[in-house]
């Protein structure tokens, strides 16, 4: 691809840390109007013996439903995420925390299965799983997880911060389309690497039919629209046991070195350590994220736990996606990762 066709892009979603860190701009306190609201929702839900996965109309919302409207967009069309703070957690059971935030989620758009345990509402959790494992998915643990987007192209990312950490943990954010300028200024060769196919594993969650592995670029383009696949490093180091054609190359190895580099320098990223109650919300179109490794407290009660939701947007608010991404999408579209026997 030829660089000369690349532009500095600029826009609210195309952001440097201090634009970030130094406001509060991207964290919404709900007001007390909508806490209420929040309540009697999930009263009714109970007052029904509802369970997940209940439909949005068994969630009836109205102060917080506008508040939400303005949020998502901002994830949207904005600077590309946002914070819900202010939910009482402790007046909450773990058990009415997750019954909430799916009704939560039914406002914004489709919750979608997260692994081939069908999981619609997944749980961060540590489960011990070993790095070396090539199924093992990086928030199955408590290691460090590099800047990323998640696996499939999904358009909403939401976390429920349950319980955090004893310390560590903090979240990582960046956009990728600052990342984009970077690269275009300092590395336009490897800009062009980027927007050529890669190879990815699915690490043992592929659909029935398809190849364990898929390939996709990186970076892509429509209607204007630049969106980016940066799913984590070692989902493209693990394609090499399917055959040394599907290890990466020397120049796709110093791409994914370029884009680490530049998402970890503090100038450019934004941090965050998420309080229980919080809700975060990320565009995994243009928005990287990342995290610390973490150290738990003794007691499991305590441990670190958030709820997590992938969100598909109905079409017409959904960004304009290269057809590079059709085949990933498609399997957004139907439902997410499918449940394995």
């Amino acid at each position: 691809m030829d660089t000369r066709g690349y532009t500095e892009l600029s826009g609210p979603d195309v952001w440097v840390g201090p634009d970030i860190q130094n406001n509060d701009n991207w964290i919404h306190y709900i007001s007390d109007a909508a806490i209420l609201d929040l309540d009697r929702a999930l009263q009714h839900v109970k007052k029904n013996k509802l369970a997940i996965p209940y439909r949005r109309e068994d969630f009836p919302l109205s102060v917080m439903a506008t508040e939400l409207r303005d949020i998502i967009s901002n994830v949207r069309n904005g600077v590309g995420f946002s914070i819900i703070r202010g939910i009482p957690r402790d007046r909450y059971t773990n058990e009415e925390c997750e019954l909430m935030y799916w009704g939560i989620g039914m406002h914004i758009g489709k919750p979608i299965s997260q692994n081939d345990r069908g999981h619609l509402l997944g749980h961060v959790i540590d489960e011990g799983r070993d790095k070396e494992d090539p199924t093992a998915r990086n928030y199955q643990t408590a290691r460090r997880m590099d800047f990323h987007c998640d696996l499939l192209p999904v358009d909403i990312l939401g976390l429920f911060c349950l319980h955090q950490a004893k310390s560590g943990g903090t979240s990582h954010l960046i956009s990728s389309l600052t990342i984009h300028n970077v690269l275009l200024n300092e590395h336009p060769k490897l800009l062009d690497v980027l927007y050529q196919p890669f190879y990815m594993d699915w690490r043992g969650e592929e659909p029935t039919g398809e190849k364990p592995w898929f390939s996709i670029p990186l970076f892509s383009k429509k209607n204007g629209y630049i969106s980016s696949r940066f799913t984590s490093r070692n989902y493209c180091e693990s394609c090499s046991r399917f055959g040394k054609e599907y290890q990466l190359t020397t120049i796709q190895s110093e791409a994914l070195d370029a884009v680490q580099e530049i998402a970890n320098r503090p100038e450019l990223r934004v941090s965050m350590r998420m309080e229980d109650g919080d809700i975060q919300f990320v565009n995994n179109h243009v928005t990287l994220h990342a995290r610390d490794a973490y150290e738990e407290y003794d007691e499991s009660d305590l441990q670190r736990h958030l709820l997590r939701m992938w969100i598909g947007l109905p079409d017409d608010q959904r960004r304009p996606l290269s057809h590079a991404i059709d085949g990933r999408y498609a399997i957004v579209k139907s439902g997410g990762i499918p449940i394995r026997n």
